[in-house]
C-alpha cells in the first residue's frame, strides 16, 4: 500500500533536490522550467489527489504555459495525481513515457568514509567527465547542472572517487531533512565491476549522516535492471512510480 505522505516527503525533497528557474502554481499543480532538459525541472504535475473539477481546462493552461516559454509541454504523473488525470491525458493526444520508480530506504549501515572520495561544493569537469560515459548529457541537461548549484536551498554536495589519481566514479547528493537524494551515479567503463558505485554511496552516506539524514532516497528507469538490483541491494526497495506525458 502506498503511504501519501512518504511520496509527499520524497516528492518534496526531490524538488529541493532538482531545483528549477521558474516555479508556478495553477490549482493542486505545480508547474516547474528551466532549460528543457531534466524532466523533473521542466514538467507539471499535481501535489494534492483531492478530485479537480477544473482538471481539462487546468492540462490545457499548463499546455499553454510550457508552449509560451518556448518548452514541449509535459506533465508528471504520480499518486498524488487527481482522480482521472492518467485517462484525460491519454484521450486527448498526450504520450505516456519513462516509467520511473521511487525507492528509500536506511542509509545508516553503509555510512563509511573514504579517504579516495572528494567531496565538491559544485560539479567540475572530472566530475561531468565520468558522468558522460554513462549517460548521454545533452547541451540543456549539463547546462542545468551546472546553473542549478547557485539554486539549492538544501546542503548538496558531488563527490568523486580516483584510482591512482583517475576519476573512476562519481555521484550527487543532496539532503532534505532525514532523506538523502542519489542522484548521478557513474562509473568509467574500464573501472566497473569493482565495488565502486557501493564504496562512493557509502561516501555520501557518511556526509549524509553528518547532515542529519537516515534516509536515502532515489528514483531509477522501471527499465534500468542493473541500477534497481543495485538499489535493492543495499536496502532501498520501491515506495511508488511515476511517469511522464508529453504532447506536441
Amino acid at each position: 500500500m502506498i503511504s501519501l505522505e512518504l511520496v509527499h516527503a520524497l516528492e518534496r525533497a526531490t524538488f529541493n533536490a532538482v531545483p528549477a528557474r521558474r516555479v508556478a502554481f495553477d490549482g493542486p499543480f505545480v508547474l516547474r522550467s528551466f532549460l528543457g532538459g531534466t524532466g523533473r525541472a521542466n514538467a507539471a504535475c499535481s501535489l494534492d489527489p483531492a478530485a479537480d473539477p477544473d482538471m481539462a481546462a487546468r492540462v490545457e493552461r499548463i499546455a499553454g504555459v510550457y508552449r509560451r516559454l518556448g518548452l514541449t509541454p509535459r506533465i508528471r504523473s504520480s499518486p498524488l495525481d487527481p482522480a482521472g488525470l492518467g485517462a484525460h491525458l491519454l484521450a486527448t493526444g498526450w504520450t505516456p513515457y519513462d516509467e520511473s520508480l521511487v525507492t528509500c530506504g536506511p542509509l545508516a549501515p553503509l555510512a563509511v568514509a573514504d579517504r579516495d572520495v572528494t567531496i565538491l561544493d559544485a560539479p567540475d569537469a572530472a566530475w561531468f567527465d565520468v558522468l558522460g560515459t554513462v549517460e548521454y548529457q545533452s547541451p540543456a541537461r549539463h547546462a542545468e547542472k551546472q546553473e542549478a548549484v547557485p539554486l539549492f536551498s538544501v546542503p548538496a554536495a558531488w563527490m568523486v572517487l580516483r584510482l591512482e589519481g583517475v576519476p573512476a566514479a562519481v555521484l550527487s547528493t543532496t539532503c532534505d531533512g532525514k532523506y538523502c537524494g542519489l542522484f548521478d551515479l557513474a562509473v568509467r567503463p574500464e573501472f566497473r565491476r569493482r565495488g565502486l558505485i557501493g564504496r562512493a554511496i557509502g561516501a555520501a552516506a557518511h556526509w549524509a549522516k553528518a547532515q542529519g539524514a537516515e534516509k536515502f532516497f532515489a528514483q531509477v528507469s522501471a527499465t534500468n535492471a542493473a541500477s534497481i538490483a543495485l538499489q535493492d541491494g543495499i536496502g532501498m526497495s520501491e515506495r511508488y512510480r511515476y511517469s511522464y506525458f508529453t504532447r506536441k
